[in-house]
C-alpha cells in the first residue's frame, strides 16, 4: 500500500526506502544514511539528490560534510495535489485542442474497424457494448435481425441482460427470421415466415456499429463487429424499410 503510493508520486522503491529511512533517523550523513539502509553511498547520494530535486529531501553543511533531511510527510500531499492538478490540465488540453487537432490530421475517408469475437466470452462482449453504445444515444433503441436456433445461445453468458436493458431505458426492434420469440418490455418484434428450417443467426444494428453472431459447429458462438457509420446507415435503412412492409 504504501510503496504503491509512493510509486504514484513518481518515487522509485528505492527513494521510498531513503526517504523512510532518513524520517527514523533524522539529519543524518551520507555514511550514516547507507549504512542504515543497505544502500551503497554511491546509490544513495544520487537517489538523495532525486528527492531533493522533489523536495521530499533537503540538506545542510556541517562542517565539511553534507547532512540530509526528510520534509515533513504532510509534503507528500501536497505532491499529489501538484500531480492531480497537472493532470486534469492535462485533460483538458487532451479533450479540448490535442484530440481535436490529432483528428484533424488523420486522412479524410471512412474507415471500417473489424473486430472478431468468440465463445461465451466473446458474446457477453458484445452484448454488454450494445447496451453501453445505445445508452450513450439520445434515442435509445437499435434493430435486430433474430433467427430461432440462436436464441437458446445468445443470452446463455448474459442471462438478464433484458433486465438490464430495460432497467437502461433502451429500446429494441426485432425482425424474427421464423417462428419463435418472446415479448419483453420496451420491444417491438414482427416477423417474417419463412419455408423450412432457417440458419442461426443474429444481426444487430447499433450505429455506427453491426454486430453479427453466428454458430459454427457444436454450437459455437462467434461475432464479427463493424464499426462503420456507413455501413450502419445501410443496414438501419434496409432494416427501416422492410420493418413497414411487415
Amino acid at each position: 500500500m504504501i510503496q504503491q503510493a509512493f510509486e504514484m508520486l513518481g518515487l522509485t522503491p528505492r527513494e521510498t526506502q531513503l526517504y523512510q529511512t532518513l524520517l527514523k533517523l533524522g539529519p543524518s550523513s551520507i555514511r550514516d544514511i547507507a549504512e542504515h539502509s543497505g544502500i551503497n553511498r554511491g546509490t544513495a547520494y544520487e537517489d538523495l539528490k532525486q528527492l531533493q530535486s522533489k523536495g521530499i529531501v533537503s540538506y545542510f553543511p556541517k562542517g565539511k560534510r553534507r547532512f540530509f533531511t526528510a520534509e515533513n510527510p504532510d509534503i507528500l500531499l501536497n505532491l499529489a495535489e501538484e500531480k492531480r492538478n497537472r493532470l486534469n490540465k492535462t485533460i483538458e488540453n487532451l479533450k479540448n485542442t490535442i484530440i481535436p487537432n490529432l483528428h484533424q490530421q488523420q486522412p479524410d475517408y471512412h474507415q471500417t474497424h473489424v473486430r472478431y469475437y468468440e465463445g461465451d466470452d466473446g458474446i457477453e462482449w458484445v452484448l454488454r457494448d450494445i447496451l453501453n453504445v445505445v445508452s450513450q444515444q439520445d434515442h435509445k433503441e437499435y434493430c435486430v435481425f433474430s433467427s430461432k436456433p440462436i436464441r437458446p445461445f445468445l443470452y446463455r453468458p448474459f442471462p438478464n441482460y433484458t433486465k438490464q436493458r430495460v432497467k437502461l431505458g433502451i429500446n429494441v426492434k426485432v425482425i424474427a427470421l421464423g417462428d419463435g420469440g418472446e415479448e419483453a418490455e420496451l420491444s417491438e418484434r414482427k416477423w417474417i415466415k419463412t419455408e423450412g428450417s432457417v440458419d442461426a443467426s443474429y444481426i444487430a444494428i447499433y450505429p455506427p456499429k453491426c454486430a453479427i453472431i453466428s454458430l459454427a459447429s457444436n454450437n459455437f458462438p462467434s461475432a464479427v463487429v463493424l464499426e462503420s457509420k456507413d455501413i450502419a446507415k445501410a443496414q438501419q435503412i434496409i432494416f427501416d424499410t422492410l420493418w413497414k412492409m411487415l
